[in-house]
């Protein structure tokens, strides 16, 4: 089974704002998140292929070393309109199914994608894993690509809920807690700080922060 990663990145300087941080750190920030939630997905045995959409080009940078597809979204219109780009990609080149992650969850680990996956039920599924505070979709599993339409940007958890159910019986609704921790606002990164759950890229997130 041909299995893609779809991560859309916004440019970095409009990212984070409700982070309350310069605009350095935020760039930092969304850097070092980008390149582990890549390395991760590049070691997964699931996972095929990476498709990064955006039109950052530090990002595009990071990509590369990863050997991702990049998918250059000039117009940067919304999450679902990159997502729309990538599904075409893999629609035309016959990929059986793909998993929309953000590039805001830095914790996540290999062992993290092979349990969401144990879910996986054919034909047609969906698997959604919701953000800490249940309003966000922070892993969207579909098969086949086109099973439904993306509604991030608007309390997307309960959204894709629903428009999964319309599509198909096989719908699973899976918590794990590192895809569930992502980082919109600065509770959300002092929690995620708190956890001691990747060292490395703790100390990382703390000397940006602590940097002049």
């Amino acid at each position: 089974m041909k299995i893609a990663a779809i991560i859309p990145v916004k440019t970095f300087s409009n990212a984070k704002t409700r982070l309350d941080l310069s605009p350095q750190k935020i760039e930092g920030l969304c850097k070092i998140m980008l390149e582990e939630i890549l390395h991760i997905i590049s070691i997964s045995p699931q996972i095929e292929k990476t498709i990064l959409v955006t039109k950052e080009e530090k990002a595009i940078e990071i990509g590369k070393k990863f050997n991702v597809i990049i998918i250059r979204d000039e117009k940067e219109e919304s999450v679902n309109s990159a997502v729309a780009l990538a599904d075409k990609y893999l629609s035309e080149n016959k990929f059986d199914a793909s998993i929309v992650f953000p590039q805001d969850i830095p914790y996540i680990k290999t062992q993290d994608i092979d349990f969401m996956l144990k879910y996986m039920a054919q034909p047609n599924f969906a698997i959604i894993i919701p953000s800490r505070r249940f309003d966000g979709t922070n892993a969207l599993v579909r098969m086949p690509i086109d099973l439904m339409k993306t509604h991030y940007d608007e309390d997307s958890y309960k959204i894709h809920m629903n428009t999964a159910k319309e599509h198909t019986l096989n719908v699973a609704m899976v918590f794990v807690k590192r895809i569930m921790w992502d980082v919109d606002n600065k509770e959300d990164l002092e929690f995620l700080l708190e956890q001691n759950d990747k060292p490395q890229i703790e100390a990382k997130i703390r000397e940006l922060l602590d940097s002049n």
